[in-house]
C-alpha cells in the first residue's frame, strides 16, 4: 500500500480528536475508527445521523458529502485500498441506508472492511411511528460480515467488534446501526479491544511435506493469486516465491500488479476476456503443480470451473478460509498467511528449471498478439494511448463492460492496487466515485477514471463532488451509444436489437457544466494532447473518447 498524505482537514473539524465529557456513545464509535487509521467518512446525512457527524468531525474524521450513498462507499473503498484503514459510509434511514445496498454487496463480494453507518428510530419510537421505519438488520445480514446495534454501555466493544470484524481474515463490510438517542446517551467504558491475529504458518507435518515434495518435483507449475493476496499485501512475498522457483503467476483482475505486469514471469490477468482464457487455461491445464494463493474465482468466468485435475495435477491452496464454491478442488489445502506460507515452501527446497518446453515464451507473445496496442482508432488505441501517457505511479479506475475488459488486459500495472474495479459483483457507476476517493488519499498522483457512457449517466451527479473538493480527476469515457457487453451478446445470440441502445450525449458540455472541463475526442493525437493537458489541469477533465458501435467484436 502506499502511504499518502493525509487529507486536509475540513474547516468544521478540529485539527484533531476533540475530547467531549462525558463522551457520547457516538464519541466512542468515532474515536475507535479514528484509531483504525480512518479520517475520512462519506455520505449522505439525515436529521438521524447528526450526532454521528458531529462525533466523526470531533475525533478527527472528516466527513465528506456525495450526491449518492452507492457512490459514497465506492470513495470509501478506494481509501481502504490506498491507506488500509477501513473504509466509512454513513447514511440515514430507510431510503438513504437502502441506497447503499449495492456498494455493501460489492464491498461483500470484493472483500472490502467497509464501516457502514446508519441511523434509525429509536426502539421506543417504533412501537408506534412507522414512518420510513423498517429494518436495516434484515436487509444487511446477508451483505455483511455482521451487522450490529450501538447501545451506550457497550458502545466501546461494539465499536470495537464492528471495527475488528471488518478487518479480520478475509475482510468485509459490517454494518451498525446508530439510534438517534443512542448516539447522543453518556457512553460507559471504552472496553476492551480485540487483539489482531497473528499472521498464520503452516504447522509442520504431511501436508507441508506434501506441498514441498511437489514444488521440488515439478517441471511445469503455475501460481493463481487473487483477492486475498491483495487483502494480505503479498506481493513482494510473491514476487520473490516466483523468480526464486521460476513460476509463472496469472492472476485475477483484482490481482493485478501483485507480481509487476512487465515480468517475464506474468501471464497477466485472466477470468473475464475468453481470448486470454483461450491461451492460459490449456497452460493450466498442462502444469504438474498448480499453486492457488489466495486465489477466489468469484472473480472468473464460468470456463474456470475445473480448470485443472487433481486426479493428475497437485494442486496447492493456500487461503484464509475454506472454499465452499466447488469451483475447484485442491489435493493440499494450506489455512494460513500466503506470504509465511510461500516462504515456507520455499526452505529446504531447491529451485529448478522449470516449463523446458517454451511454453511461457508462446504464452507470453500469444497474449501480446490476442490484445493488439496498434490500432489507428477504437477502444484498444484509447487505452493505448493512455497508458503511454501516464506514468507507472497513476492510479486507474475502470467501471463495468466491455470496455473493462479490454481495459485489464491491456493496462499494464507494475504494483498492486493501481487499477481499482469492481470484481466480483461487477457493478456499474463505480469508476468515478472510486477515483474520487483515490485522489483525495493520493494528491500527487495521477488518478484515471475509465468508463462507459452509462456508467457516466448513472453516476454523473458526482461530477459536483469532483467540483465542490477541487480532485483534478481524469475521466475517460467511451462514446459509442450502447451498452456495448450485452449489446455483443445479443447480438452473438441471434436476437433483436433491444433495450441496448440510447442517445449520444455531449459528455464534455456535461463536465464543463458542472465546473470542469471537458473534450472530445476521435484520434490518437487528440487524445494524447488531452491526456497531457488534464494532467496539469487544477480541475477535473472529462474526455469523450468516440467510438464506433461494435468496435469489441473480436478484441475481448
Amino acid at each position: 500500500m502506499t502511504s499518502p498524505s493525509p487529507p486536509a482537514p475540513s474547516k468544521s473539524r478540529a485539527k484533531g480528536p476533540v475530547t467531549t465529557n462525558p463522551a457520547r456513545a457516538a464519541d466512542l464509535l468515532a474515536r475507535r475508527l479514528y484509531d483504525a487509521g480512518c479520517r475520512l467518512a462519506f455520505g449522505m446525512p439525515g436529521g438521524e445521523v447528526l450526532t454521528l457527524l458531529d462525533a466523526l468531525e470531533r475525533a478527527g474524521i472528516r466527513f465528506v458529502l456525495v450526491k449518492h450513498e452507492n457512490a459514497a462507499g465506492f470513495m470509501a473503498e478506494a481509501v481502504w485500498s490506498l491507506t488500509g484503514a477501513p473504509g466509512v459510509l454513513v447514511a440515514t434511514l430507510g431510503p438513504g441506508a437502502m441506497n447503499g445496498v449495492n456498494v455493501v454487496a460489492n464491498a461483500h463480494q470484493d472483500r472490502v472492511p467497509l464501516i457502514v453507518l446508519t441511523g434509525c428510530v429509536d426502539p421506543d419510537e417504533t412501537a408506534r411511528y412507522t414512518h420510513q421505519v423498517m429494518d436495516h438488520a434484515a436487509v444487511f445480514r446477508t451483505i455483511t460480515k455482521d451487522t450490529l446495534t450501538l447501545t451506550p454501555a457497550a458502545a466501546g466493544v461494539i465499536a470495537d467488534r464492528a471495527v475488528s470484524t471488518a478487518l479480520a481474515p478475509r475482510p468485509g463490510p459490517v454494518h451498525l446501526d446508530v439510534p438517534i438517542a443512542v448516539a447522543a446517551a453518556p457512553a460507559g467504558s471504552v472496553g476492551p479491544r480485540r487483539t489482531p491475529p497473528a499472521a498464520s504458518v503452516p504447522a509442520p507435518g504431511p501436508a507441508l511435506d506434501a506441498a514441498r515434495g511437489a514444488l521440488a518435483a515439478s517441471d511445469r507449475p503455475v501460481l493463481l493469486a487473487g483477492l486475498d493476496a491483495v487483502c494480505e499485501n503479498a506481493g513482494a512475498a510473491l514476487t520473490a516465491f516466483a523468480e526464486t522457483h521460476g513460476v509463472p503467476v496469472i492472476t485475477t483482475y483484482r490481482g493485478k500488479g501483485l507480481l509487476p505486469e512487465t515480468h517475464p514471469l506474468s501471464l497477466g490477468a485472466a477470468g473475464l476476456s475468453p481470448l486470454a482464457d483461450d491461451i492460459l487455461l490449456p497452460l493450466v491445464a498442462r502444469a504438474d503443480l498448480v499453486i492457488a494463493a489466495g486465489y477466489d474465482p468469484i472473480e472468473m468466468r464460468p470456463g474456470w470451473r475445473d480448470a485443472w485435475d487433481p486426479a493428475r495435477q497437485t494442486v496447492i491452496e493456500i487461503a484464509a478460509e475454506d472454499m465452499p464454491h466447488y469451483m475447484h478442488a485442491s489435493t493440499v489445502f494450506l489455512r494460513t498467511d500466503i506470504a509465511p506460507t510461500l516462504a515456507a515452501l520455499s526452505e529446504g527446497t531447491p529451485p529448478r528449471p522449470t516449463w523446458p518446453e517454451g511454453d511461457l515464451v508462446h504464452a507470453r507473445t500469444a497474449l501480446g498478439a490476442a490484445f493488439p496496442a496498434g490500432d489507428d482508432w477504437g477502444p484498444a488505441a484509447v487505452i493505448a494511448a493512455a497508458r503511454a501517457a501516464l506514468p507507472d505511479t497513476a492510479i486507474a479506475t475502470v467501471d463495468s463492460g466491455a470496455h473493462r475488459i479490454l481495459l485489464s488486459q491491456m493496462w499494464t500495472c507494475t504494483q498492486p492496487r493501481t487499477l481499482l474495479q469492481s470484481t466480483g459483483l461487477c457493478t456499474m457507476g463505480c469508476a468515478i466515485p472510486l477515483a474520487a476517493g483515490a485522489k483525495l488519499v493520493a494528491p500527487d498522483r495521477p488518478v484515471v477514471a475509465f468508463t462507459g457512457d452509462a456508467g457516466f449517466l448513472m453516476i454523473a451527479g458526482e461530477l459536483a463532488t469532483l467540483a465542490e473538493l477541487a480532485l483534478p480527476v481524469i475521466i475517460v469515457v467511451f462514446v459509442d451509444a450502447s451498452l456495448a457487453l450485452i449489446e455483443k451478446k445479443q447480438r452473438e445470440r441471434q436476437l433483436p436489437n433491444a433495450g441496448v441502445d440510447f442517445a449520444v450525449h455531449d459528455y464534455a458540455a456535461i463536465g464543463r457544466a458542472f465546473g470542469g472541463r471537458g473534450v472530445t475526442v476521435t484520434d490518437r493525437a487528440a487524445l494524447t494532447a488531452a491526456l497531457a493537458e488534464a494532467q496539469a489541469a487544477d480541475r477535473f477533465t472529462v474526455i469523450a473518447a468516440m467510438i464506433d458501435r461494435g468496435a469489441y467484436d473480436g478484441r475481448i
